[in-house]
């Protein structure tokens, strides 16, 4: 009886992460923002902060712009992205055909991507040696949190849990083991005395210019399959 009351207390325990169904977001957008502050032992008065990334999604397709860090509210550039693959907007032409880009262009790998929102596979660097921390509350949202500290730098990592999936993430590794999503990473440099806030913002509409793209390419789409 006990042996049975033990399985079953087993079973209740295991059912929820078993039971847990991912939901891929179809349709939104990914803002990248860092805050960068200087003699941050000093105070946080020397502070830049950098509009890294727009992401815009329908589906697997993702039309990012690199805002000019002088001006951004000026796109330095434009990439459209599918899968582990990117292209390059050459012509900075808003009414651009996606499928026709894919059969001109040679594509490249988004891991080789150097600007904008950085896809990598790799681990975080010491992800073994991190260690819990207590969840918190920032902005109204509850986050799951855990520190790596080192003799040159110090990382607190904060994971929104959720079971809706976004085109784009930080590191995939830790999002799979905290069954949430990386939201925000503070870091600071020991050596240098820079503390570097990086926060991806999800929202639910595109940019204009993405918008415009995503519309045009839409319409010439159901005009072929007239």
């Amino acid at each position: 009886m006990k042996l049975k009351t033990l399985f079953l207390l087993c079973l209740l325990a295991i059912l929820p992460y078993s039971c847990r169904k991912e939901i891929k977001s179809e349709k939104g957008g990914i803002d990248l923002i860092s805050n960068v502050y200087f003699d941050a032992s000093k105070g946080l008065e020397q502070m830049q902060s950098f509009h890294l990334s727009k992401l815009n999604y329908l589906g697997n397709q993702i039309i990012e712009f690199v805002p000019d860090h002088s001006f951004p509210e000026i796109n330095m550039q434009t990439y459209f992205i599918q899968d582990s693959l990117y292209y390059t907007d050459k012509d900075g032409n808003g009414s651009v055909i996606l499928s026709e880009v894919a059969k001109t262009q040679k594509p490249q790998l988004v891991w080789n991507k150097k600007e904008g929102a950085i896809f990598s596979k790799e681990q975080i660097l010491n992800y073994r040696n991190r260690r819990k921390l207590s969840d918190t509350v920032l902005f109204n949202k509850k986050y799951k949190r855990f520190e790596i500290n080192s003799p040159w730098n110090y990382t607190r990592f904060y994971i929104y849990p959720t079971d809706t999936i976004l085109p784009y993430s930080i590191y995939k590794h830790a999002e799979k083991d905290y069954g949430g999503r990386l939201e925000r990473i503070d870091s600071y440099n020991k050596k240098t005395d820079i503390f570097v806030s990086l926060q991806l913002l999800p929202r639910k509409n595109w940019d204009d210019a993405a918008k415009e793209i995503f519309d045009f390419n839409h319409f010439v789409n159901s005009r072929k399959s007239e």
